[in-house]
């Protein structure tokens, strides 16, 4: 199964692909994460990646497409993948195609009131990244990582207004992309939240039982 998962900033994607990944014995490319990655290595890619993030400039497409490629063949034969970041544009959607056949789209709809309460309790560590919130995930100690013991901070886009900002940009990006799959007979598996606090792994049980309906796992 090759799936693409759509989701506001804050929405989930992260979590719900990682128990996922687990569940399913599929891989999953989370293109923020590989950027961020590759931003630390000190080769040509990284740099040029690095220029254009710190500019605030999106990475070419072509640049993107060719990291992309090289991460779905390194994905063992018969295991499938779920795309997080990617496709961002039409352009990328279409280009996509040609890499990979998707097979079906996972989409997260929830409420911008209730990812605003989230994104902006969100706090990370400054050491091993793990992720914490203020209301429902509190460290045992504050401002501390339970893991490493690493400073938390709060990022400098987790407040309530860039996150309508980017809330919007997100709507705007994502809408057309929906439309396109369906208009390739993608089927689309829709969730959506109404509640501050759901357990994850309702929301991931219930994108199993419709991927078993659609017999991709």
């Amino acid at each position: 199964m090759n799936a693409i998962i759509f989701g506001a900033p804050g929405s989930g994607k992260g979590t719900y692909s990682a128990l996922l990944k687990d569940k399913l014995d599929i891989d999953v490319i989370s293109m923020g994460d590989i950027f961020r990655e590759l931003m630390k290595e000190d080769n040509n890619l990284g740099q040029t990646v690095k220029s254009y993030v710190r500019a605030g400039l999106l990475v070419p497409d072509e640049i993107t497409l060719d990291i992309l490629k090289q991460h779905i063949s390194k994905i063992p034969k018969g295991c499938g993948f779920i795309l997080d970041g990617f496709p961002r544009t039409l352009a990328q959607a279409q280009a996509l195609e040609s890499i990979a056949k998707i097979n079906v789209v996972l989409q997260l709809v929830v409420p911008d009131w209730i990812i605003i309460e989230r994104v902006s309790g969100r706090r990370i560590c400054r050491n091993c990244g793990a992720v914490y919130n203020l209301q429902f995930l509190k460290p045992k100690v504050d401002e501390v990582c339970d893991k490493c013991g690493g400073s938390l901070y709060q990022r400098t886009d987790d407040n309530p207004e860039v996150i309508k900002i980017r809330l919007e940009l997100y709507e705007c990006e994502t809408s057309p992309l929906i439309s396109y799959f369906k208009a390739r007979n993608v089927p689309l598996v829709v969730h959506t939240s109404d509640r501050l606090q759901i357990p994850p792994e309702t929301v991931v049980e219930y994108f199993i039982t419709e991927l078993k309906k659609l017999y991709l796992v």
